[in-house]
């Protein structure tokens, strides 16, 4: 089955880190990548650049209209994810528990399970 684990970000909590949380937070993920490489599961795991760089793209009147910046504002963004491949739900929760974000307060870990595109979950 496979999962995306999305990573929110909160710059505010971020900024109250210290350089050392910083950094074990970075390490961390270096350790949870090599695990779940050997394992099997790690599929892909991306970070995405801060939504002042972000655009909007909608199409009104046939016409392209693209709206530079965030879409909401908004204290929390998606701040990166890792798509894996395991065996059920509680495995992808048990994953997303290792991710080091989880255990910074007010930062968090999204489970979601992938689906087909017919809309169907995957087993």
């Amino acid at each position: 089955m496979k999962f995306l684990l999305i990573m929110h970000m909160n710059p505010a909590v971020w900024d109250a880190l210290t350089e050392d949380e910083r950094a074990e937070i970075g390490n961390g993920h270096g350790g949870f990548i090599e695990k779940i490489t050997a394992s099997g599961e790690m599929i892909t795991t991306q970070g995405l650049a801060d939504p002042s760089q972000s655009a909007v793209v909608r199409v009104r009147g046939g016409q392209r209209v693209v709206t530079d910046g965030p879409y909401l504002e908004a204290k929390e963004y998606l701040g990166g994810f890792y798509l894996i491949d395991c065996e059920n739900r509680e495995r992808a929760l048990e994953l997303a528990a290792e991710i080091p974000d989880a255990k910074v307060d007010g930062l968090g870990v999204e489970v979601r399970q992938v689906m087909f595109s017919d809309g169907n979950l995957e087993v």
